[in-house]
């Protein structure tokens, strides 16, 4: 009995030695020489989309072998995966919002990866309690499935979160960036001069959104047309709203200044109407420690005094 319920664990220790064993001679400058379009790759990267697929293909394949063997069956995953959790385009839209620059495959891949963890996590689960007392086949096999699906979806959820995050962070920082440009205007500084210098001496996340329209500029687009594309992409309705009215003025010709103080000074009353949102519900949450926790706990010391004085006369 006891050489067959370690069989188990020694064939995964053997396919982690394995496994392990092959990604260090992977390693190896013999094996992972790069090739000519490789080291070509590198600096034809802005003005060539192969140069750009092969170097993301490259980053986020950490197994070069094992995916080519298994790219069929993950590709069917992926699909599937991508129905579990949405479309295509919705992941898209949360890399984007998230500030990821992922594509939409390596991020199934990357959930794929977090379903494989979780497998792992609960077939070692299963062969623990399998040790001590016997456990269903099913039940073991649903456990590893659920623990899958669970860890496939929890990586979605990560992602929410963080885009999530990243848009409350762009909409705090949307009033003192227009109220910014706002000052760099009424000194006599030109739209992109504004946004070149916030892209440049700030540090937050949309600075960085204004650093891409600088470069996007720099290589010929339109101002108009590259706001546009970063406000549709990261669809903040703030953002959408001071980018429509910043086209509008720059298309009919109206002062910028005082267009952005009204944007400036609109973006901070929703601000403030969040607040009041958000401290609203959080009113509502307090009652639930203040109703179940301390108003029992004040009842019974107003009444337990009482009881053990009638109890102690009797």
């Amino acid at each position: 009995m006891v050489p067959v319920t370690i069989q188990p664990i020694a064939v995964l220790c053997g396919l982690g030695l394995g496994l392990g064993l092959w990604l260090l001679v992977a390693l190896t400058p013999r094996l992972s020489r790069p090739n000519l379009a490789s080291r070509v790759a590198p600096y034809v990267v802005d003005i060539s989309s192969s140069a750009r697929e092969l170097l993301d293909r490259r980053t986020a394949d950490p197994l070069p072998v094992f995916g080519l063997m298994l790219e069929p069956v993950l590709g069917r995953l992926r699909w599937l995966g991508g129905i579990l959790v949405g479309g295509t385009d919705a992941t898209a839209r949360r890399l984007r919002q998230a500030g990821l620059p992922w594509t939409v495959d390596t991020f199934r891949s990357r959930q794929l990866a977090w379903a494989g963890v979780g497998a792992v996590a609960a077939v070692a689960l299963d062969l623990t309690v399998s040790l001590a007392q016997p456990v269903p086949v099913i039940a073991q096999v649903a456990f590893v499935l659920v623990a899958a699906v669970g860890g496939f979806v929890a990586r979605d959820y990560v992602l929410q979160r963080r885009a999530r995050a990243r848009l409350a962070r762009l909409a705090k920082e949307l009033p003192t960036v227009l109220e910014f440009m706002t000052l760099s205007l009424s000194a006599g500084e030109g739209i992109l001069d504004a946004l070149r210098r916030i892209s440049r001496i700030s540090s937050g996340e949309l600075a960085v959104e204004l650093g891409s329209v600088v470069a996007a500029v720099n290589t010929g687009l339109p101002l108009a047309d590259s706001l546009v594309r970063v406000s549709r992409s990261l669809e903040l309705p703030p953002l959408t709203r001071a980018v429509e009215q910043i086209t509008g003025a720059l298309e009919r010709g109206t002062p910028l200044a005082e267009v952005l103080r009204a944007q400036a000074q609109d973006a901070r009353d929703e601000a403030k109407r969040e607040l009041l949102e958000v401290s609203g519900k959080k009113e509502v949450a307090m009652l639930v420690p203040l109703v179940f926790l301390i108003l029992p706990v004040t009842i019974l010391f107003a009444i337990f005094p009482g009881i053990f004085v009638l109890q102690v006369g009797f």
